[in-house]
């Protein structure tokens, strides 16, 4: 077993994670990324991306992601092939992570970047089609169905949300729902069912995903939950909604959550309730969850971490005297 120290310890390595690594690194705090399951986050199973600024051409998720960490250890971050499975904030800092490889990695300040993923229905044809007509964002992807027939599962306010925001791109979009009435609140609902681009199946369930000849998604098969009776239909993108669950399984029990399990930190900023530990990107916000606002959030992090930092050593130095 092997220990790490570092002034600055971030869980995570997709955009929030990164972003904050890269403010840490040129603010002095040498810090180390354990990359995860997932290095580079969700970026790095999304194909074309046209809304990251600062690029006049289509690129490519794993691209962008492959920059962000070139530009991490440029500046002097640690990159380190682990998965955290257990983590320590008890004794506040120095906070203590234990890796999956058995190392432990010690920082003096914590930034948890670990994300949330959007829940999938794991019906056929779902994973095979991602990206060529499956999605689970409508905002990261809509713009590419500009003019065509598109379908929304779910029925809460991010499934209601992402039809109204279709709108913008479609004239034909179909919420699909697995029973007879909407959980979604209920200025949504009025909002959804006054846009006439808007229809609604009642009591349906996608069966799968089927591709056509051209390698993209053709239709969906469905089936009726109270009829069981099958019917297809025909849509050039589905946009599946039914939630997102954040990666905060470690922190159950150390660090307050909301309801739907994010992390909660003070209004406009990312400080958790322990002191010297931020969480930053998706695995804090349940609202946005775009690759540009978790980079904003990942940059707040760093710099609070920095001042968290010069205060304690400034304290430190007055004790001392």
């Amino acid at each position: 077993m092997t220990t790490h120290t570092t002034r600055m310890l971030i869980i995570g390595s997709g955009p929030a994670g990164l972003s904050a690594a890269i403010y840490g690194a040129r603010a002095g705090m040498q810090p180390i990324v354990v990359q995860g399951l997932q290095p580079g986050g969700q970026l790095t199973i999304t194909t074309d991306v046209e809304n990251y600024p600062g690029f006049a051409d289509v690129i490519q998720g794993p691209w962008l992601m492959e920059q962000m960490t070139k530009q991490a250890e440029a500046v002097g971050t640690r990159m380190m092939w682990d998965t955290i499975v257990d983590v320590d904030l008890a004794g506040g800092s120095p906070f203590r992570a234990t890796g999956d490889s058995g190392d432990e990695y010690v920082g003096d300040v914590l930034v948890i970047s670990t994300g949330a993923q959007a829940k999938w229905l794991g019906v056929p044809g779902e994973q095979e089609l991602g990206g060529k007509g499956v999605s689970a964002c409508a905002t990261c992807d809509g713009f590419f169905y500009r003019g065509k027939k598109v379908a929304v599962i779910g029925g809460g306010n991010t499934a209601v949300e992402e039809a109204l925001y279709l709108t913008n791109h479609s004239d034909d979009v179909t919420l699909i729902h697995r029973r007879d009435e909407l959980r979604s609140e209920k200025i949504l609902q009025d909002r959804l069912f006054a846009n006439p681009k808007i229809s609604t199946l009642w009591n349906k369930t996608v069966e799968r995903f089927v591709e056509g000849e051209d390698g993209k998604l053709h239709h969906l098969e469905l089936v009726d939950t109270v009829t069981g009776e099958k019917s297809t239909l025909e849509c050039d993108g589905a946009f599946v909604a039914i939630g997102h669950a954040p990666a905060t399984e470690l922190f159950k029990g150390k660090l307050p959550m909301d309801g739907g399990g994010y992390l909660i930190v003070d209004p406009g900023t990312p400080k958790t309730e322990i002191p010297g530990v931020f969480a930053c990107g998706d695995v804090m916000d349940h609202t946005y969850r775009q690759a540009v606002t978790a980079a904003g959030t990942g940059c707040m992090a760093a710099l609070d971490a920095e001042r968290f930092l010069a205060a304690k050593e400034h304290a430190a130095l007055e004790a001392a005297e």
